[in-house]
């Protein structure tokens, strides 16, 4: 083909696509007035329930979760149908302007949290961290995959033939939530304790492989299941990572020098959220999850960028982008799945293995690194809680095909009662472990700054 040939067909290729958005159908009145609408309300009830959890002791995401359960089929569908079949119709064309509000909500969560990890922690406690995040991460992984093998055929979506449904439930059952660790840590004061710094770097370390295997469970799930396609999936993956660690920093440190934003937190805020927004594309270009490109842009930034200067971003997106993520996942959650006896009793083994596996795992790096058996009973404690992270898996196994509704409820509600349970056998825990004296000069150190107990997020 000769250069005007080719021309010839970009500018004919450039034609068809304007042509294309000029007749495409676009959003009336009508659905402009319930988007924002909707909009409103689940912010709203999201606001009061989340409030009201953290007042009587529970985490956020609780109330800020329970506010789409109240709006969804569970109870606002069943005692007001009408009015909620208006306000939250099943049309595609209108629960798409949603999706794409909790789309986004979900990469800024994502990216922010990334942004919160401590990486000279990492490197200057790497075995101790690596034991427990690993030890952690693997017996819940194994023991979700083993029941996957035999949880009824109902519960598995039509994507998630054998293999694919069981590495999706045990990545679901292995991950670990830094936002909601570091909101619990940080409202206890334990931030400072080697226990706080310990379960952070750990968690990170449990995200990390968890999105990685989350990519390449959900290529598989899109049909990728040949040994190349896996192994292509794996090298991409590792190319991307390659780049990101490579050229990203620097890019990441000029970018933020260019814009200005050296000290500034406004600017600062504005470059992480095209670095969170390009690397999630990136890696949905690749066809891997874009929120692992978020994740990634988050340690990116994490590594160039103090945390105080992404207090903007941080405030918007805890306090408007993942109540609004977390209320629309609640729209998708039906109780009345749980009065089928066989989802039920799905459901407790499922929340056992999860706790059991998490805890046992984690206790297990902690004491064969040398930690006492309370902080190995803390540190597995905080590492049960799940949180969004494990909301964000659910929804991407639901919109995969994975997981059907019945089974998307409880992996949900997994990740509600383990937030839950965190906090008390926190406090028995750290009540039997001395402060010694580099946690006393930590805590010194924060009264000092602040700004530095600020955590990512409430979810």
């Amino acid at each position: 083909m000769t250069l005007a040939q080719s021309t010839v067909a970009a500018v004919q290729t450039a034609t068809a696509h304007l042509a294309a958005v000029r007749t495409a159908p676009q959003l009336t009145s009508h659905q402009v007035l319930v988007f924002l609408l909707q909009l409103g309300v689940l912010l709203l009830v999201a606001f009061c329930l989340g409030r009201l959890a953290n007042r009587i002791g529970l985490a956020p995401v609780v109330g800020e979760l329970a506010a789409g359960v109240l709006l969804g089929p569970s109870v606002f569908g069943r005692i007001a149908s009408g009015a909620a079949d208006w306000l939250f119709p099943a049309r595609a064309d209108q629960a798409h302007l949603l999706d794409a509000v909790a789309q986004l909500s979900v990469l800024l969560l994502v990216g922010v949290a990334g942004a919160h990890l401590d990486l000279r922690m990492l490197r200057r406690r790497r075995t101790v961290v690596a034991k427990i995040g690993l030890a952690g991460l693997l017996l819940p992984l194994a023991l979700g995959v083993s029941a996957g093998y035999v949880v009824p055929a109902a519960l598995i979506g039509e994507s998630g033939h054998g293999l694919v449904f069981a590495l999706f439930l045990g990545v679901a059952l292995s991950v670990s939530a830094i936002p909601v660790i570091a909101k619990t840590f940080a409202d206890m004061n334990l931030l400072h304790r080697d226990v706080g710094q310990l379960t952070l770097a750990s968690a990170a370390v449990d995200d990390a492989i968890g999105w990685m295997l989350l990519s390449l469970v959900a290529t598989m799930a899109a049909g990728s299941l040949g040994v190349l396609h896996i192994g292509l999936a794996v090298a991409t993956l590792a190319g991307f990572l390659l780049v990101a660690l490579v050229l990203g920093r620097p890019l990441v440190r000029w970018a933020m020098r260019r814009a200005g934003g050296a000290g500034q937190p406004g600017p600062t805020a504005v470059v992480a959220t095209v670095v969170i927004l390009f690397c999630a594309s990136a890696t949905q270009l690749l066809n891997l999850e874009a929120v692992f490109g978020a994740f990634v842009a988050g340690v990116l930034l994490s590594s160039v960028v103090e945390h105080r200067l992404l207090a903007p971003l941080r405030t918007v997106t805890v306090s408007v982008f993942a109540p609004l993520f977390l209320a629309n996942a609640g729209l998708r959650i039906d109780l009345g799945a749980l009065l089928d006896p066989s989802v039920l009793l799905t459901g407790v083994a499922l929340l056992v293995l999860a706790v059991v596996g998490k805890f046992a795992g984690a206790y297990l790096g902690a004491r064969t690194s040398g930690l006492t058996r309370w902080e190995g009973l803390a540190i597995g404690a905080g590492l049960n809680a799940r949180g969004a992270v494990e909301i964000v898996v659910a929804s991407i196994g639901l919109k995969l095909g994975v997981l059907t509704t019945a089974t998307y409820t409880v992996v949900v509600l997994i990740a509600v009662f383990t937030s839950m349970m965190a906090p008390p056998v926190l406090r028995r825990a750290m009540a039997r472990i001395e402060q010694n004296a580099d946690e006393r000069l930590r805590e010194a150190e924060l009264e000092l700054a602040p700004a530095a107990r600020e955590t990512p997020s409430e979810a």
